[in-house]
């Protein structure tokens, strides 16, 4: 287990709750943010993508941002998020539903055309993988785009899939003792 994770696993257990498959961290990640531990986060997906030539980091609007522009920053490189509501200014766009199980809600993913462009190589950045929605709705755009995904990570993953670089699985977290 990385550093990252064991701090993140340590810092669920002190600041978190786990209730099954509900994963609270509030007090650190989505709502209150620990920018240091962001950092620590970012560094370590940062590193396992340095060799992929990743041009542009793509998040969904809002819990993914932190991490997306932290991973960003660490590679040098742009990140985008998409946006859930299109704004006017907001002109020709790649959009794709998503559906929220937390939210318990539909929506749709939008990105501007002129900030995605084809044949780029994207990575996807969330703060959860659960049911996989989000990433359908992203590998939607960037396919609208000409885009490709040259990967995946997230903070927690919450399913069996193993092809997302993830900090930490939900069966890692089950030993907390929670």
């Amino acid at each position: 287990m990385s550093y990252a994770s064991q701090t993140l696993k340590e810092r669920i257990k002190r600041d978190g709750r786990i209730d099954g498959e509900v994963i609270k961290v509030d007090r650190f990640l989505n709502h209150m943010v620990d920018p240091q531990l962001i950092d620590l986060l970012a560094t370590d997906v940062a590193t396992h993508f340095a060799e992929k030539s990743i041009e542009k980091v793509l998040t969904a609007e809002t819990s993914g941002i932190m991490l997306a522009q932290a991973v960003a920053g660490i590679l040098g490189i742009p990140f985008v998020y998409a946006k859930k509501k299109k704004p006017l200014t907001m002109g020709e766009h790649y959009a794709a539903a998503s559906y929220s199980f937390t939210k318990e809600e539909s929506t749709t993913l939008y990105v501007a055309k002129e900030v995605l462009q084809a044949r780029e190589r994207v990575l996807f950045i969330d703060d959860f993988f659960a049911k996989g929605s989000t990433l359908k709705a992203i590998e939607e755009i960037v396919k609208q785009a000409g885009a490709m995904l040259a990967g995946s990570a997230v903070i927690i993953n919450k399913s069996t899939r193993r092809d997302i670089y993830s900090i930490l699985t939900l069966e890692e977290l089950s030993s907390t003792g929670q």
